[in-house]
């Protein structure tokens, strides 16, 4: 019994926003997320900057994938708006990369996967670890500044 439990992997649920301009490859990445069995995979797709917004007024994802074929100037800025918006600011962003050739920026940026050899398990991993290690960055940030007020209040306390 306990063995059956082990082999029965339950998946969180997850929402998912996809970003680019090739519908071809998108339906790629979307048919291997649907492929994840025992979890619940909700996507959004947008195609610039626009729709991204306009998805966001009624999707609210846990993670971000954006193809880097929307090019560098494009993907800079997105990430940049997605970084500074109140909805998004929190979400982990990942790119999409052809090639690991390229050179691409890492301000904003939690996880870079390449297409060649996505599947829908190591996608699913990829995005579950991310989600992890952004809300752990979270959770320090907000204990080192609550430490950094405390130390402030000691420090004024003894002077």
């Amino acid at each position: 019994m306990q063995s059956e439990i082990k082999n029965k992997r339950v998946f969180q649920d997850l929402n998912v926003l996809l970003v680019g301009n090739n519908p071809i490859e998108l339906g790629k990445v979307f048919d291997n997320l649907r492929s994840v069995g025992g979890s619940r995979i909700l996507t959004e797709i947008a195609f610039d900057i626009r729709t991204i917004f306009e998805r966001l007024v009624n999707f609210h994802p846990h993670y971000i994938l954006i193809d880097d074929n929307i090019g560098k100037v494009a993907l800079k800025n997105a990430v940049k708006m997605l970084g500074k918006d109140r909805k998004t600011k929190n979400v982990p962003i990942a790119i999409l990369k052809n090639s690991n050739y390229e050179e691409v920026f890492s301000v904003g940026v939690m996880d870079y996967i390449l297409k060649e050899n996505i599947n829908g398990q190591s996608l699913y991993i990829a995005l579950t670890n991310s989600l992890k290690f952004r809300r752990t960055q979270i959770y320090l940030y907000k204990a080192l500044k609550k430490r950094k007020q405390q130390l402030k209040r000691l420090a004024n306390s003894h002077i």
